[in-house]
C-alpha cells in the first residue's frame, strides 16, 4: 500500500527553483489546493528576491474543535522549533488564510545536504502545523504521562468539517476516526478495505503494529461526543498508540500517518473504484473483439449461400436456350 508523502511536492520544487535562482528578481505568484482542502499561496517580489511569503488555509474546523488564534494548540512553537531563524511568522496573516510564513532564503544554511533538508521541512509545513496538536500529547504519551490541561476527549481536524478523536491516558493513547463518505460505492468500498485493514494487523509481520479495530457503531471511548461528530456512514476505526510506537524517529512518522489516516483510505478507494472500471471496460472490449469477429463468419456464410442459388426460368426461356 502507498503512503502518502509529508511534504508537498509542488512547494518544495518551488522552493528549489528558487534557491537555485536568488540572482534573479522574479515574481512568483502562485495558488493551489492539496488534498483535504489545504490551500497553499506563494510570493516572491522583484523588490525582494530574498523574501518569499507562504500562506496556508487549514480544513474549517468543526465545533468541537479548539483552534487558538485561527491555528491548532501548539502550533505556533512547532513552527518555532521546526524553522528557527529563517521563518518569521506574520500577525496577522493573509486575508482567507490561517498562516503567513515570511522565508528569508539568504539564511539558509551553506551545507547542501542540511539546506534541502531544511526545505523539505519547510515544505511539509502542513504536518507540522495540522500535526503539532497531535504531537503534544504523543510525546506525552513517550514519557508516560499525561499532557497537563488536556480534556479527556479532544478532537483535532483533519478534514472539512469533520474531526478524529484522542483519548490521552499515561500508558496509552486511544485514537478515534468516524469514516465519512459522500459517494455510496465509496461508502461500500470504504467497508470493505476497513474490514481487510484490520484483518491484515493480525499476520505475524505486523505483531508490533498499534491495535486496530473497526466498528459499525461508535466506540465507547467517545461517550460525550456530539451526535454530528458521531455520523459515520463506514464505521468507526480505532488505534491504540503505545509508548513503544512514538519512541524517537517514530513520533514522526505516527504523527503524519495518523493526521493522513482518512486521506489514506480514500485514496486506495478510489484507485480500487479505478482498477474496477479499468477491468470492466478491458472486458466490454474483449466482448467487442468477440463480435465483430463473429461478423466476417456470418457475411462468408451469406455469401456461400448466394453463389449456390440458381434462377429459375420460364417455359419459353428454356426452348430458346435448347434451340440455340
Amino acid at each position: 500500500m502507498i503512503l502518502l508523502q509529508s511534504h508537498s511536492r509542488f512547494l518544495l520544487q518551488t522552493l528549489l527553483n528558487r534557491v537555485q535562482n536568488l540572482e534573479k528578481s522574479v515574481e512568483l505568484d502562485y495558488h493551489w489546493v492539496e488534498f483535504d482542502d489545504v490551500r497553499y499561496h506563494v510570493q516572491v517580489s522583484m523588490k525582494n528576491p530574498h523574501i518569499l511569503l507562504l500562506s496556508v488555509s487549514l480544513p474549517t474546523p468543526p465545533l468541537e474543535t479548539v483552534f487558538i488564534d485561527g491555528l491548532p494548540f501548539g502550533a505556533i512553537e512547532a513552527i518555532k522549533a521546526a524553522y528557527g531563524v529563517i521563518v518569521q511568522i506574520l500577525d496577522p496573516p493573509r486575508d482567507g488564510f490561517n498562516l503567513t510564513l515570511k522565508l528569508n532564503l539568504s539564511k539558509l544554511p551553506p551545507d547542501e545536504e542540511y539546506k534541502h533538508a531544511l526545505l523539505v521541512k519547510v515544505a511539509s509545513v502542513r504536518e507540522v502545523v495540522l500535526g503539532a496538536p497531535l504531537r503534544v500529547i504523543l510525546k506525552y504519551l513517550a514519557s508516560r504521562v499525561v499532557a497537563p490541561d488536556i480534556d479527556h476527549l479532544v478532537a483535532l481536524v483533519h478534514r472539512p468539517n469533520e474531526s478524529f478523536f484522542l483519548v490521552p491516558q499515561a500508558d496509552k493513547v486511544t485514537v478515534v476516526f468516524p469514516m465519512r463518505f459522500k459517494d455510496s460505492v465509496d461508502t461500500v468500498l470504504a467497508t470493505s478495505f476497513l474490514q481487510e485493514f484490520v484483518e491484515s494487523r493480525r499476520t505475524a509481520g505486523l505483531s508490533n503494529a498499534p491495535l486496530c479495530l473497526w466498528s459499525h457503531s461508535p466506540p465507547l471511548e467517545l461517550k460525550g461526543a456530539t451526535d454530528d461528530a458521531l455520523s459515520a456512514n463506514a464505521g468507526f476505526v480505532t488505534f491504540v498508540i503505545f509508548p513503544r510506537h512514538v519512541e524517537g524517529k517514530k513520533l514522526d512518522r505516527t504523527v503524519w500517518n495518523l493526521s493522513t489516516f482518512h486521506a489514506y483510505v480514500n485514496y486506495h478507494v478510489k484507485c480500487s473504484e479505478g482498477f474496477m472500471h479499468t477491468r470492466m471496460r478491458r472486458r466490454v472490449e474483449s466482448l467487442i473483439q468477440t463480435l465483430n469477429r463473429a461478423k466476417p463468419d456470418q457475411e462468408k456464410s451469406n455469401k456461400t449461400s448466394q453463389t449456390r442459388s440458381f434462377k429459375r426460368l420460364s417455359l419459353k426461356d428454356s426452348r430458346s436456350n435448347s434451340s440455340s
